[in-house]
């Protein structure tokens, strides 16, 4: 979700994304201050307090994809927060007193598991067969409560029916009918569902009705664990992952987007609604913010960027061109790889064949620097000479990676160019504001309404939470806690 959606739409947001942004402590420049703004890295350091270099979470590729921990009842490939390094808050509100619990909920079994880092809490999120669920690292079996939510079966009410925009026509400045949306098929409303009940679950992640049934998961588990009702403070986390679907399929100016913002902002009053007839609301601390924004189609010129003259770089010819001269040689492919614009070499392997690596990197970096739409090929070491103050790209580079796992070179392409070519989805994951800027607004118990517009991380948001709490983090953070977001000194609250 980008930081200007609130602006662009506010007018519109009646519901619980208006009543948030305009009752909130709101900070207007909120970043994720890291290169690869992807989901995995975006969630891990959410209630973390810390960035990827530290909670070690990359990648979606080096996320939570687990063999040794299969789901429950489905087929979907094992999943758990293995990789994950350190403490998140409910570790820190566990240590304070171990009667906190926590559930987390989402569509993505990454978005559901890093917000919780490695506590054996509870984390629940969709499956290809239209059920949520967890694995083996959590449960042996699927609480009863969820086993009853999934017997509803839900997903398939929304069968053969069709997603078309809420509001009129006249609401939506935006043109439906852009080819370079959903790579040129069905880019225009409505959206019809597939009546084919084994068809559903996919198709219904790409709609806004997702986000409404996701809602419903953490209320019925909300319920059925009696969060909040305990002596100390409980934990729920929901990321609503529909955004993030429409966004790479229509993009960031397209109708679809806009209808999704207006809906969500529906489905979130609704929720605020029933969580607040369930527990008083004086007592609930509430933080919203996203894992990462979204570019434009680098064709799809809105005259909301200064996206003009970009396109897409592939520099799959080069690094086959690489991997081809290092096989003649006998060096193995394990030796060399390049993947999310960072390169990794074994440099063992590389002079065993008779290659120098450093005289690799320096030729590659050349070529790859030569390509149209790159802006820059850095050595990871290097980065660290650089006035990281001014260098956004360095700094979100140097937060990106821990120590045994950084790469030898890092490649940047030039504002608003996506890799790969002409007919995908719309992409995030550089180091751009444009997918770095994100929203952050606190909201409820303890919180000093207000707009806030210096420069702040999301980093920042689990020590905010834990001051606001009273509690102290079991080790250091990168984050701060935003004392400008808080109240004067109270009891904390108990939800």
């Amino acid at each position: 979700m980008r930081a200007d959606y609130f602006e662009r739409f506010l007018p519109q947001l009646t519901g619980g994304l208006g009543r948030l942004y305009r009752g909130g402590a709101v900070f207007t420049h909120g970043f994720q201050d890291h290169a690869i703004t992807e989901t995995a890295p975006g969630h891990s350091v959410t209630l973390a307090g810390r960035f990827p270099r530290s909670t070690g979470i990359v990648s979606n590729a080096l996320g939570v994809l687990d063999y040794q921990t299969p789901l429950i009842g489905a087929a979907d490939t094992g999943a758990s927060p293995f990789r994950f390094r350190g403490s998140t808050l409910i570790d820190w509100m566990r240590e304070h007193d171990w009667r906190s619990r926590a559930l987390s909920v989402s569509r993505k079994d990454r978005a559901a598991i890093l917000p919780l880092g490695r506590a054996h809490q509870l984390a629940i999120w969709f499956t290809r067969g239209g059920a949520f669920t967890t694995s083996t690292y959590y449960a042996d079996t699927l609480p009863d409560w969820l086993t009853a939510f999934n017997r509803r079966r839900l997903p398939w009410t929304y069968a053969g029916t069709a997603w078309t925009p809420l509001l009129p026509d006249s609401a939506y400045p935006e043109p439906d009918s852009v080819v370079a949306e959903n790579g040129g098929r069905a880019y225009t409303f409505p959206h019809a569902l597939p009546a084919d009940s084994a068809a559903v679950p996919s198709a219904l992640q790409s709609t806004p009705w997702m986000d409404q049934l996701t809602l419903e998961a953490a209320l019925s588990g909300l319920r059925a664990l009696n969060l909040g009702t305990g002596p100390a403070p409980d934990l729920l986390a929901v990321s609503l992952s529909t955004t993030d679907a429409i966004g790479h399929k229509y993009g960031p100016d397209s109708r679809e987007l806009h209808d999704q913002i207006v809906r969500l902002d529906r489905y979130l009053g609704a929720f605020l609604d029933s969580l607040y007839a369930l527990r008083d609301s004086t007592r609930v601390l509430i933080a919203l913010t996203a894992d990462h924004g979204v570019s434009p189609y680098p064709t799809v010129h809105s005259g909301r960027y200064p996206n003009a003259g970009a396109g897409y770089v592939d520099l799959g010819g080069l690094a086959g061109a690489v991997r081809q001269a290092l096989a003649a040689r006998g060096v193995p492919s394990a030796a060399w790889s390049f993947a999310d614009g960072a390169l990794d070499v074994d440099r063992a392997r590389l002079e065993a064949g008779g290659v120098d690596a450093d005289s690799l990197l320096t030729a590659f970096a050349a070529r790859a620097r030569a390509v149209r739409g790159v802006a820059r090929a850095d050595r990871f070491a290097d980065l660290a000479r650089r006035d990281t103050t001014r260098d956004v790209i360095a700094r979100r580079w140097l937060h990106m990676y821990p120590a045994d796992v950084a790469p030898a070179l890092v490649v940047t392409l030039a504002p608003y160019w996506a890799w790969g070519a002409p007919g995908g989805s719309a992409q995030h994951g550089s180091p751009y504001d444009y997918d770095a800027h994100v929203p952050m607004l606190f909201y409820g118990a303890g919180v000093r309404p207000g707009r806030h517009d210096a420069p702040v991380r999301v980093v920042d948001i689990a020590p905010t939470l834990a001051a606001a709490l009273g509690i102290m983090p079991t080790e250091r953070l990168d984050g701060v806690a935003l004392r400008a977001a808080l109240g004067p000194a109270r009891a904390a609250p108990t939800h």
